[in-house]
């Protein structure tokens, strides 16, 4: 196995991070490319967050915000990982990455082709492998989750949450305004149906308020002082309340994921 590649990932949100830490758990280098302002809702677990607050680290992995690829071979020598603001992936020719995940989750594809590196990967819907990428790892919950998919492309977005603990749509919050995000609650915090969790603050000055659906544990909050719009995607309540761990712990559907980016790139790296 070549013992220098080179594994670069596109994205650090929550379900990229459990990629990121599966590769990296691995023994591999990582390298991530994030937008310049990242809108992960579950930032506990979301390596994304080292864009703003110059690192972040979770379940043990640490991941450290650098402002050129030059920097990348200090980072990798702390055994840590290095994020670096490139939404547009400008640095992947020079990098040479000798894989590349797209795990953005945009449901749509920003830019990734398939002449990126000689392996290359996109997670969910958006792309279809043979074309736009090498392969597509399936990342709707459900007996597909994880299949690697070689011809054709990942269950169309649904827009329609997986169940958890009896819930699916009731438990994901959406903007109901445009304006300026502000949070009243934390992550990790029990809430209850109709509690208010955060507020939208409107160019007039107007407050939205931000209200829960269902009772349980504040999963996932977006980033105070975002900018939104109607229908973005700014929270998330798990009704399972005896799992607040879970605020702080990587997925079971990431970490499926996750083992199939890993299966595919050590197949390319033991060629």
């Amino acid at each position: 196995m070549k013992q220098d590649a080179l594994i670069l990932v596109r994205g650090g949100g929550d379900l990229a991070t459990g990629t990121i830490h599966r590769l990296w758990s691995a023994g591999l280098r990582v390298l991530v490319l994030e937008a310049e302002h990242p809108a992960a809702i579950r930032r506990q677990v979301s390596l994304c967050e080292a864009v703003y607050e110059g690192e972040a680290t979770v379940e043990g992995l640490r991941a450290v915000r650098i402002e050129a690829l030059a920097q990348a071979e200090e980072v990798w020598n702390q055994n840590a990982v290095p994020v670096l603001v490139d939404p547009k992936g400008e640095s992947i020719a020079q990098a040479r990455p000798d894989v590349l995940v797209d795990a953005i989750l945009a449901k749509k594809n920003l830019g990734t082709a398939r002449d990126m590196a000689p392996l290359t990967i996109a997670l969910g819907p958006g792309f279809t492998a043979g074309q736009d990428v090498d392969a597509v790892v399936e990342t709707k919950r459900g007996h597909r989750l994880g299949r690697i998919i070689w011809e054709g492309s990942a269950i169309a977005n649904t827009g329609i949450p997986g169940i958890i603990g009896g819930y699916g749509k009731e438990r994901v919050i959406h903007a109901a305004a445009a304006g300026v995000f502000e949070d009243v609650r934390r992550i990790g915090d029990i809430v209850a149906e109709g509690e208010t969790i955060a507020q939208i603050r409107t160019a007039d000055g107007t407050i939205t308020p931000v209200t829960t659906q269902i009772t349980g544990i504040l999963r996932g909050l977006l980033r105070s002082g975002y900018p939104v719009t109607p229908g973005f995607k700014v929270a998330d309540v798990d009704p399972r309340k005896e799992e607040l761990s879970n605020c702080f712990l990587i997925s079971d559907k990431a970490r499926c994921i996750a083992g199939s980016v890993l299966e595919l790139v050590c197949a390319q790296l033991w060629k």
